[in-house]
Formats: C-alpha cells, sequence, structure tokens
C-alpha cells in the first residue's frame, strides 16, 4: 500500500480530449467510432477490482492487532491507516518500535520501504492521464494492489475503474478494519501468537502469483524473495524489500547475456554451415 505520492506534472493531458480522440493503453488510433482492441466490460473490471480491494482490506485487522499490540494507541494507529495508507511500511513502522527501535530510525525505514509507489505513480499517471486537480488526490491510492490490478487493463477507462474501485475500496476496508483490530486486540491476548502481520503480505503474493507467467518473472520473483529473506537478519527493516529490487536488473543482465551467447552460437552455426556448402560447390 502506499505513501502519498505526488504524481507528475504535465503528463498525459490528452485525456482532456473529447473521448473519440484520446488514445490509451490498448487502444488504436483510426477513425472516430472504432472499437478499440482488447475491449473489457465495465462489469468484470469492477468484479476484479473488488476481489482485491475486499481481500486486502480485510487484512486491516491484522494491522489494527498488531499496532495495538506493540503500544500504540487508538488513535494514533487509526491515524496511521488514514494518512500513510501503505500496509508494508505501516508493519514495518509497528515493528520497529515493537522491537524497542527508535522512533526516528522506524520511520525512515517504513519511509524508504513507501518509496518504490513513487515509481508506480510514474507509470499510472501515463495510463490514466487524470485531470490536475485529481492527481493530488489520486496520489494517495497509488499502491501495490491498485497498480497491479490499473497495469493489465486494455483500455484507459478500464484502468482508470479499475484505479478507482480498487483503491477506494481498498481505503474504506482497511481503515474500518483497522479500527476493529485495534479495538479487539485485548481480546486476542498475545498478538505475536497469531503470526497476523504475515496476512496482508501473504495475500498480496496470493494474487501476485498468478501474474507471473514467463520464466524471468518466476526467476525474478524467486530471486526476490531470496534477498530479501537473506538480508532480513541483517539490515534494518524495510530495507530488505528495497534491496530485493535489485532481482530484476541482475535477473535481465543475465538473460541478455544468455541470449547474447545463443544468438552468436546460432549465427557462428550458420556460418560453419555456410562454408560447408561453399567448400562442397567448389570441389564440385
Amino acid at each position: 500500500m502506499a505513501e502519498q505520492t505526488t504524481l507528475p506534472e504535465g503528463v498525459g493531458e490528452s485525456a482532456d480530449a473529447p473521448h473519440g480522440n484520446a488514445t490509451g493503453p490498448g487502444e488504436q488510433p483510426g477513425a472516430a467510432g472504432a472499437e478499440p482492441t482488447g475491449v473489457k466490460p465495465d462489469a468484470a473490471v469492477v468484479r476484479d477490482a473488488l476481489g482485491v480491494g475486499i481481500a486486502v482490506g480485510l487484512s486491516g485487522f491484522a494491522f489494527g492487532v498488531t499496532s495495538a499490540g506493540s503500544g500504540l494507541s487508538l488513535l494514533q494507529t487509526c491515524a496511521l491507516s488514514l494518512a500513510v495508507f501503505t500496509g508494508a511500511s505501516q508493519f514495518a513502522l509497528v515493528g520497529a518500535l515493537a522491537a524497542g527501535g527508535n522512533p526516528y530510525t522506524a520511520a525512515a525505514g517504513a519511509f524508504f520501504l513507501g518509496v518504490r509507489n513513487s515509481f508506480y505513480g510514474l507509470r499510472l499517471s501515463q495510463l490514466l492521464a487524470l485531470p490536475r486537480a485529481l492527481r493530488p488526490l489520486a496520489a494517495q491510492w497509488v499502491i501495490d494492489e491498485t497498480t497491479a490490478v490499473t497495469l493489465p487493463q486494455p483500455t484507459r477507462r478500464a484502468a482508470r475503474i479499475g484505479f478507482a474501485v480498487t483503491g477506494l475500496t481498498l481505503y474504506v476496508l482497511w481503515n474500518l478494519t483497522t479500527l476493529l483490530g485495534a479495538l479487539g486486540a485485548e481480546a486476542l491476548g498475545d498478538t505475536d501468537t497469531w503470526g497476523l502481520d504475515a496476512a496482508s503480505p501473504a495475500v498480496f503474493l496470493a494474487l501476485l502469483a498468478p501474474m507471473l507467467k514467463s520464466t524471468t518473472e518466476r526467476v525474478t520473483a524467486a530471486l526476490a524473495v531470496l534477498l530479501a529473506l537473506g538480508l532480513l537478519p541483517v539490515v534494518p527493516a524495510g530495507v530488505p524489500v528495497l534491496l530485493s529490487a535489485l532481482a530484476a536488473p541482475v535477473v535481465l543482465f543475465l538473460s541478455g547475456r544468455m541470449k547474447g551467447t545463443g544468438g552468436e552460437t546460432a549465427t557462428g552455426k550458420k556460418h560453419a554451415e555456410k562454408h560447408t556448402q561453399t567448400s562442397t560447390e567448389e570441389d564440385r
């Protein structure tokens, strides 16, 4: 979930143009009234967005319980969900505070963990092309889940619907369940024994897994998990997730090297075959 990230100015201004002239993701420019490729019914987009929003929004209960169990007050817990609205950073913050960490260090770790949402904002601003007045408000919903729902949509209309429905559903449910979790923390007793802090990451991984279709994507994800788990005991909270992003350039570099080697081998084989053919013709 996301830190507040202001979307770039002046990106995607074409959204203000008449509906028939704007070209969104997956749409082909052409004559007015031309049917865009990859059209997805609005109802299907809403269904998918609600599924993600409800599934992840309910895990706000886990944060409420964990935060209250870490010593934060009801007001502090609810304020984090309302203003920060980034599950990973919120869990990192309360976890560091519960472990006796310095509040400023805990806040810094949570902040750097949420920096990834700035990169989401750069991409989403191009896809959504929202009016300038709406961008600061939409920035609050630039999170992992809205990005995961928005990016695969075939048209700009579908992307906007997916983003709005996911963001609204998740924001309302996350804050409501945070409140319920904080209120019910005393009834649950020792919250550490429940392992509720793992609920939100588990839900997101379950949503992400079906999107890993190629071998490169699966290898990148696996390497990122190994990096995060390996660095977890030796670096401050939040840093392992940031460093796990190094998996992407590493896998892309190795993949490029393998393709380059394969291409050189294929080229050499073709040259050898051509040389053999030429020698045979000369012998004749």
